[in-house]
């Protein structure tokens, strides 16, 4: 198993394009083992926190949805 590792550079450099490709391979999540599907979770959830406009409509597979704990 390899850990994944991108720079802010990087996901700087990414397009709404490409965040869209990530976000179907979760919605699909047809993945040859579970390892894959958590390595794209992992980017989804970082460009979420430095590029949260990319993210907005995917936020769902995310599940960072604000709730009422009280």
């Amino acid at each position: 198993m390899t850990t994944l590792s991108i720079s802010r550079k990087e996901i700087a450099a990414i397009t709404a394009a490409e965040v869209e490709e990530l976000a179907t391979r979760l919605d699909l999540d047809n993945y040859s083992n579970a390892f894959d599907g958590l390595n794209d979770w992992h980017l989804l959830r970082a460009i979420a926190f430095q590029r949260p406009e990319l993210v907005e409509p995917y936020i769902y597979l995310l599940d960072l949805e604000p709730y009422d704990e009280a």
